[in-house]
């Protein structure tokens, strides 16, 4: 599975860093995550990184 940033994204940047697979970039109008690199940091970490440091908790699971 992978995550997802929703519209409430204020557009502050401090995800981008934390992905360990680039998954995470800059958009038109807020950042996105390109599903086929994210990997929610298993076997990397506890859990996603973005989510820890998200301002606005805006990332969230993907829904399928």
């Amino acid at each position: 599975m992978a995550m997802s940033i929703t519209e409430e994204c204020i557009s502050c940047g401090v995800c981008e860093s934390e992905c360990p697979n680039n998954a995470i970039s800059e958009g038109e109008d807020t950042y996105i995550i390109d599903t086929a690199l994210c990997t929610e940091c298993e076997g990397m970490d506890d859990g996603p990184q973005c989510v820890g440091v998200c301002p606005v908790e805006c990332i969230v699971p993907l829904a399928e």
